[in-house]
Protein backbone atom coordinates (compact mmCIF):
# COMPACT_ATOMS: atom_id res chain seq x y z
CA UNK A 1 0.00 0.00 0.00
CA UNK A 2 1.48 3.61 -0.64
CA UNK A 3 2.13 5.38 2.51
CA UNK A 4 -0.21 8.36 0.93
CA UNK A 5 -2.93 6.32 1.58
CA UNK A 6 -2.32 4.73 5.33
CA UNK A 7 -4.71 6.60 7.97
CA UNK A 8 -1.90 8.00 10.09
CA UNK A 9 -0.70 9.95 7.04
CA UNK A 10 -3.94 11.87 7.01
CA UNK A 11 -3.48 15.25 8.07
CA UNK A 12 -7.64 15.91 7.77
CA UNK A 13 -7.88 12.59 10.36
CA UNK A 14 -5.76 14.05 13.24
CA UNK A 15 -7.82 17.14 12.27
CA UNK A 16 -11.46 15.76 12.43
CA UNK A 17 -10.09 13.48 15.43
CA UNK A 18 -9.30 16.30 17.41
CA UNK A 19 -12.16 18.57 16.47
CA UNK A 20 -14.44 15.75 17.96
CA UNK A 21 -12.74 15.50 20.89
CA UNK A 22 -12.37 18.65 21.93
CA UNK A 23 -16.05 18.89 20.78
CA UNK A 24 -16.59 15.44 23.26
CA UNK A 25 -14.66 17.50 26.34
CA UNK A 26 -17.21 20.43 25.94
CA UNK A 27 -20.12 18.21 26.19
CA UNK A 28 -20.37 17.84 29.88
CA UNK A 29 -19.58 21.39 30.89
CA UNK A 30 -22.30 22.34 28.30
CA UNK A 31 -24.83 19.77 28.66
CA UNK A 32 -25.61 20.53 32.54
CA UNK A 33 -26.79 23.77 31.01
CA UNK A 34 -28.92 22.53 28.11
CA UNK A 35 -26.53 23.73 25.55
CA UNK A 36 -24.65 22.08 22.34
CA UNK A 37 -20.87 23.18 21.26
CA UNK A 38 -22.68 25.36 18.62
CA UNK A 39 -25.16 27.34 20.72
CA UNK A 40 -22.05 27.72 22.99
CA UNK A 41 -20.14 29.38 19.89
CA UNK A 42 -23.37 31.57 19.14
CA UNK A 43 -23.37 32.76 22.77
CA UNK A 44 -19.21 33.60 22.53
CA UNK A 45 -20.19 35.89 19.23
CA UNK A 46 -22.61 37.54 21.21
CA UNK A 47 -21.10 38.11 24.69
CA UNK A 48 -18.26 40.06 22.32
CA UNK A 49 -20.89 41.87 20.80
CA UNK A 50 -25.02 41.73 21.58
CA UNK A 51 -27.53 42.74 19.29
CA UNK A 52 -25.66 41.23 16.22
CA UNK A 53 -27.69 40.22 12.40
CA UNK A 54 -27.80 36.40 12.14
CA UNK A 55 -26.04 37.14 9.07
CA UNK A 56 -23.14 38.20 10.98
CA UNK A 57 -22.91 36.10 13.52
CA UNK A 58 -22.82 32.94 10.41
CA UNK A 59 -20.00 35.00 8.78
CA UNK A 60 -18.33 34.75 12.34
CA UNK A 61 -18.89 31.07 12.90
CA UNK A 62 -17.70 30.21 9.20
CA UNK A 63 -21.41 28.71 8.55
CA UNK A 64 -24.34 29.48 6.79
CA UNK A 65 -27.07 31.12 7.59
CA UNK A 66 -29.34 28.04 7.25
CA UNK A 67 -26.79 26.16 9.53
CA UNK A 68 -27.03 29.07 12.33
CA UNK A 69 -31.34 29.96 11.87
CA UNK A 70 -32.17 26.51 13.47
CA UNK A 71 -29.52 26.93 16.30
CA UNK A 72 -31.22 30.40 17.09
CA UNK A 73 -34.59 29.27 16.94
CA UNK A 74 -33.99 26.52 19.55
CA UNK A 75 -32.51 29.26 21.55
CA UNK A 76 -35.14 31.42 21.11
CA UNK A 77 -37.43 28.81 22.07
CA UNK A 78 -35.33 28.26 25.59
CA UNK A 79 -35.27 31.86 26.24
CA UNK A 80 -31.59 32.59 25.74
CA UNK A 81 -31.69 34.92 22.68
CA UNK A 82 -34.78 36.72 21.00
CA UNK A 83 -34.67 37.23 17.55
CA UNK A 84 -36.50 40.68 15.83
CA UNK A 85 -36.60 42.43 12.52
CA UNK A 86 -33.95 45.02 12.06
CA UNK A 87 -34.83 48.62 12.30
CA UNK A 88 -32.92 50.13 9.61
CA UNK A 89 -33.33 46.74 7.23
CA UNK A 90 -36.93 44.60 7.92
CA UNK A 91 -35.41 41.77 6.30
CA UNK A 92 -32.41 41.39 8.91
CA UNK A 93 -33.29 39.41 12.27
CA UNK A 94 -31.45 40.52 14.83
CA UNK A 95 -30.23 38.36 17.34
CA UNK A 96 -30.04 39.66 21.34
CA UNK A 97 -29.52 38.08 24.74
CA UNK A 98 -31.72 37.58 26.95
CA UNK A 99 -31.59 37.96 31.00
CA UNK A 100 -30.75 33.96 30.54
CA UNK A 101 -28.38 34.47 27.83
CA UNK A 102 -26.54 36.84 29.75
CA UNK A 103 -26.32 34.61 32.75
CA UNK A 104 -24.95 31.75 31.31
CA UNK A 105 -21.56 33.73 30.67
CA UNK A 106 -21.22 33.79 34.45
CA UNK A 107 -22.48 30.05 34.67
CA UNK A 108 -19.86 29.04 32.06
CA UNK A 109 -17.19 31.14 33.19
CA UNK A 110 -15.06 28.00 33.67
CA UNK A 111 -15.39 26.49 30.90
CA UNK A 112 -12.81 28.06 28.24
CA UNK A 113 -9.75 27.12 31.17
CA UNK A 114 -11.80 23.40 31.42
CA UNK A 115 -11.31 22.38 28.38
CA UNK A 116 -7.92 24.36 27.82
CA UNK A 117 -6.34 22.21 30.72
CA UNK A 118 -7.80 19.29 29.39
CA UNK A 119 -6.00 19.82 25.59
CA UNK A 120 -2.77 20.83 27.13
CA UNK A 121 0.17 17.83 27.06
CA UNK A 122 3.63 17.55 26.37
CA UNK A 123 4.13 19.38 22.98
CA UNK A 124 0.68 21.58 23.67
CA UNK A 125 1.93 23.96 26.22
CA UNK A 126 0.60 27.49 27.04
CA UNK A 127 3.81 28.93 25.09
CA UNK A 128 2.43 27.00 22.43
CA UNK A 129 -0.75 28.06 21.74
CA UNK A 130 -0.24 30.98 20.23
CA UNK A 131 2.00 29.54 17.58
CA UNK A 132 -1.09 26.81 17.34
CA UNK A 133 -3.87 29.21 16.77
CA UNK A 134 -1.13 30.54 13.66
CA UNK A 135 -0.92 27.28 12.36
CA UNK A 136 -4.99 26.65 12.37
CA UNK A 137 -5.72 29.80 11.26
CA UNK A 138 -3.18 29.46 8.45
CA UNK A 139 -4.81 26.12 7.39
CA UNK A 140 -8.08 27.77 7.48
CA UNK A 141 -7.28 30.47 5.44
CA UNK A 142 -5.79 28.47 2.93
CA UNK A 143 -8.81 26.18 2.80
CA UNK A 144 -10.84 29.02 2.49
CA UNK A 145 -10.01 30.43 -0.96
Amino acid sequence: MEEKFKLENQLCFRLYTASRLITQAYYPLLSEHGLTYPQYLVLLVLWETDGQPVNDIAKRLMLETNTVTPLLKRMEADGIVTRSQGKKDARQMIVKLTKKGRDLQRKLTDVPETVGKAVLCESVTPETVPGLFGMLDDIIKQLKQ
